[in-house]
């Protein structure tokens, strides 16, 4: 049960896609100077984007990744190979530019916003926005992630965001998070969603050997004993082995979906906070665009589980949004595709119709 009636008044807004605008521009793409389909996946993200806009995505928008950043309790069991300090030390290579996320963004002409929405300690940075729900999130090992009122406070740092984003002229969102522990919490939130055994889900995160990836599945299998999260009550499933940063990207992807904007997901803790979104509002899924295949265990099975096939595999795993910003080229070329390549008739081009009646004559003629 939802408590809070704005997250209510969220899902109810969100709604199918636009078939018909979508139809026109496969029509437009059909008449486009090349083999029907011969673009293949280029040419289907170009529909979807018509059915989430209403219409011909254009190029050149203004593009956004917005990244949540939150810390783990869970981290004191041993589940990271970094520390958690290491947490707001990325947060503000991040707000300084130094950070990959940063290079690739400049690369696609994108802005990264950072929202610390759960961060351990207090940080005095400029160029950040501060949501903090609460100052990381319990050790969900021994006791719940937070309470269920959290969970859903976090829902709404991520849903503003989004208004807030559409509002200031943003029309293409993507994922990010920072947060040490967080494969963690992603993997006991997808186990808990989708019945896999936590040893297929959990993966090695920053860089664990054997014996910590161990240490790591028996944590996960601890707290989904301790804490039987109902798997058809996604906010319970949150709030109990959650994270703040998984809950922001969550509402992110519910308010995009519901003002028509298109989010493209990151790795796996963006996949996982995807699926707490559709297990919210099926509809959402509609709005998805996933970028890349993380090597992190879960994702592969994640994606197959919500049929969703990633545009990318560059064998990454790093997060942050990087694979999300990676595939905004992606939604671009599929814009300027439809925008700027010319049709069989705009270019006096014999397409196969034409072509078919041309080769008719000659049969006569002979």
């Amino acid at each position: 049960m939802i408590l809070n009636e704005r997250i209510r008044k969220t899902l109810s807004q969100i709604k199918p896609l636009d078939r018909e605008a979508m139809e026109k521009v496969q029509q437009r793409l059909d008449m486009l100077t090349k083999p029907q389909g011969s673009l293949g996946r280029l040419e289907a993200l170009a529909v979807q984007l018509a059915g989430i806009t209403g219409g011909s995505f254009p190029p050149g928008v203004k593009k956004k990744v917005v990244l949540f950043a939150a810390d783990h309790g869970v981290v004191r069991e041993g589940v990271s190979a970094y520390p958690q300090e290491v947490t707001v030390q990325m947060v503000d290579n991040i707000v300084n530019g130094g950070a990959a996320i940063n290079v690739l963004s400049r690369q696609a002409g994108a802005q990264v916003r950072v929202i610390d929405i759960g961060v351990g300690s207090e940080m005095s940075l400029d160029g950040i926005t501060r949501a903090k729900v609460r100052p990381g999130t319990g050790n969900f090992s021994r006791e719940e992630a937070m309470t269920r009122r959290e969970a859903e406070e976090a829902l709404l740092v991520g849903i503003s965001a989004a208004e807030e984003e559409v509002a200031s002229g943003t029309r293409l969102l993507a994922t990010g998070e920072m947060g040490i522990g967080n494969t963690t919490a992603s993997s006991a939130v997808m186990a808990a969603l989708t019945g896999y055994d936590p040893a297929l889900v959990v993966g090695r995160g920053t860089g664990l050997d054997d014996a910590q990836l161990e240490n790591k599945v028996r944590i996960v299998e601890r707290a989904l004993a301790l804490h039987k999260p109902d798997p058809a009550d996604p906010l319970a499933v949150l709030s109990k082995v959650g994270g703040l940063e998984i809950a922001g990207l969550a509402g992110l992807i519910l308010g995009a979906a519901s003002l028509r904007c298109p989010v493209i997901i990151d790795g796996f803790i963006s996949t996982v906070a995807s699926l707490l979104a559709v297990k919210m509002s099926p509809l959402a899924a509609e709005y998805l665009i996933p970028s890349h295949l993380s090597q992190e265990s879960g994702h592969a099975l994640l994606l197959n589980h919500m049929e969703l096939s990633p545009y990318i595999n560059l064998e990454m795993r790093l997060g942050e949004g990087t694979g999300a910003v990676l595939a905004m080229h992606l939604v671009e070329a599929a814009a300027r595709i439809l925008q700027e390549m010319a049709t069989f008739d705009e270019a006096g081009v014999s397409n196969k119709e034409s072509a078919g009646k041309e080769s008719g004559c000659k049969k006569e003629q002979v």
